[in-house]
């Protein structure tokens, strides 16, 4: 009960590293809001986690890409309960891995409004709550913002806007006693990474890939994450403005260039 009855919004939440979020807050016994496109698989997680308990869980349909659709969802949740805990902002895409031919300036600009401007208009919206409780924001960026990803141009630069942002953000509110962190994932075993497996010429090849790029020989798993981010919202009081990798050591020693 490290988190209970604190109210937490979260972006994307019917999959993955969003879900294990969803299931590691309740846990906590928090109440948790949380969002995505997916009505048939949030109303069901939303469902299987308020019976476990100890915490509960409440599903809303929002596209985070429309800033209208998010603002709306945040207040909506944020009055219901009369407060507001704590923001997590995951919801986003990585598209096919293409050069920079490929891409073409729309999709520059949708792939922004997904994974930039959704973390903007979330916090924006949320702040003059997690103002009055000294709440936190956390931010899911990726390793690659960091390190850089090949034929990923447009998914790297979106996740460093989020890590510059929430940099900048978290001096901003320091004063108002609101952290605001980022979580920075490298390869996490989820439906993304699974779909991409699947779409694979070589299946068992690139599955094998994905655990090899970590010296400690596997993929992470959403709920290692999920784990890292009810720290930052129950445990890490002095920490704001601060970029948490976790990669399994992706980004350590000598990797192929080539």
């Amino acid at each position: 009960m490290r988190y209970a009855d604190r109210v937490v919004i979260v972006t994307g939440g019917t999959k993955g590293i969003g879900r294990a979020i969803v299931e590691e807050f309740c846990r906590a016994g928090a109440v948790v809001t949380f969002c995505s496109h997916d009505p048939a698989g949030g109303v069901e997680l939303a469902d299987a986690v308020t019976r476990r308990g100890p915490g509960r869980a409440q599903f809303g349909l929002c596209d985070v890409s429309k800033a209208d659709d998010l603002a709306r969802f945040i207040e909506t949740t944020a009055r219901a309960h009369g407060r507001l805990d704590c923001l997590v902002n995951n919801a986003g895409w990585h598209p096919p891995h293409h050069p920079i031919d490929v891409f073409t300036p729309d999709d520059f600009r949708q792939l922004f409004e997904l994974n930039v401007m959704s973390v903007f208009v979330g916090c924006r919206t949320a702040l003059p709550w997690l103002r009055q409780t000294r709440g936190c924001i956390i931010n899911i960026a990726s390793l690659v913002a960091t390190i850089g990803q090949h034929h990923a141009t447009t998914y790297v630069a979106s996740k460093g806007a989020v890590l510059a942002f929430t940099k900048a953000l978290a001096i901003d509110e320091a004063p108002h006693g609101v952290r605001v962190n980022a979580i920075s994932p490298g390869n996490i075993y989820t439906p993304l990474w699974q779909e991409a497996i699947d779409a694979s010429p070589d299946p068992a090849a690139t599955r094998a890939a994905g655990e090899a790029a970590q010296p400690m020989g596997r993929m992470g798993e959403p709920a290692e994450v999920a784990r890292l981010c009810l720290y930052l919202a129950a445990d890490a009081t002095f920490t704001t403005g601060a970029d948490h990798i976790v990669s399994g050591g992706a980004e350590l020693g000598y990797g192929k260039k080539v």
